[in-house]
């Protein structure tokens, strides 16, 4: 009998900023405008929701009307991930259900977090969302969730049912490709820091998903095509180049810096929920005055 391949998603995603005002309504002009240029510009999908898409700080009515935008936006056009996780299950639950019912490709969530929970509580949390979803699953290694992924952890998850691999958001390559070498290579292992893509790649990961795509998105489906066809001085002269812009981000803010870059370029993106860092307008400048040092809206555009 045919194994069934785990090996679901491939290529670069962007982990897309949801563009919501003050009240949290979404700016759906502009989140339809801002996947279809980046699916333009090479982008193979996109992961809705997640740390990017400030999700778990956002209502849950937000987070479906996302999803549902992304899905009439991209139709087939497009691979779809979401990010479902949330402090209590039942919100999860119900993302999880509807992110099924409108058919999405798979959803994500980091593992349950806030309290220390052990891992057969974590695998009852995976196992419920699969059970509501009828989706891949895919774990979210991420140290923002407070849980250390361990190779051999993720090997007894790949038990659960729709489960079929992660996104791993570490720069630990040594447990990604113990990771990615389980279950004879049939996992779908996602990497997750924009600044080490061609690292993950190298590795073994399947692709990327990445913040800083959405400012990039043409820089990183450079990275993953030039890798992919064995042209590695171009991949890397491509990473080299990403990750000019990425410092500047980690210094002012990543978040808040992508959100006020794609102001520059036309987009109404709105501001990051709070309490989360918003620019004042010195910062903005001096962010802005650091982009002019690298010539991003001349060679990264």
């Amino acid at each position: 009998m045919e194994t069934k391949t785990n090996i679901l998603f491939t290529g670069v995603m962007s982990a897309l900023v949801s563009c919501v005002d003050e009240d949290g309504n979404v700016y759906e002009r502009s989140m339809r405008r801002l996947m279809n240029d980046q699916m333009k510009a090479g982008l193979n999908g996109f992961y809705l929701c997640g740390g990017t898409g400030e999700g778990p700080v956002l209502q849950k009515k937000t987070r479906m009307e996302i999803a549902e935008i992304a899905k009439d936006e991209v139709k087939n056009g497009g691979s779809l991930i979401v990010h479902v996780g949330a402090i209590d299950l039942t919100t999860a639950v119900e993302l999880a259900r509807h992110a099924g019912r409108i058919g999405l490709d798979a959803i994500s969530s980091v593992p349950p977090f806030f309290f220390h929970y052990g891992e057969a509580e974590i695998a009852d949390y995976y196992k419920a969302l699969s059970d509501a979803s009828g989706l891949p699953v895919l774990m979210y290694a991420s140290p923002l969730s407070g849980v250390s992924i361990t190779w051999d952890m993720v090997d007894r998850f790949m038990d659960i049912p729709n489960m079929i691999g992660l996104k791993w958001t570490s720069y630990d390559y040594f447990t990604m490709h113990r990771i990615k070498e389980l279950r004879s290579g049939n996992i779908n292992v996602i990497n997750g820091p924009d600044e080490c893509l061609l690292c993950g790649l190298a590795m073994g990961a399947d692709g990327g998903i990445g913040a800083t795509y959405n400012v990039m998105p043409k820089l990183f489906s450079q990275i993953y095509c030039s890798f992919r066809a064995g042209d590695l001085d171009t991949a890397r002269a491509a990473q080299y180049k990403a990750n000019k812009l990425i410092e500047i981000l980690l210094k002012f803010g990543v978040v808040c810096g992508i959100k006020d870059i794609l102001t520059m370029l036309g987009y109404d993106c709105g501001y990051q929920v709070y309490p989360q860092k918003r620019f004042t307008d010195e910062e903005r400048a001096a962010f802005r005055a650091e982009l002019e040092t690298i010539h991003y809206m001349q060679e990264y555009v």
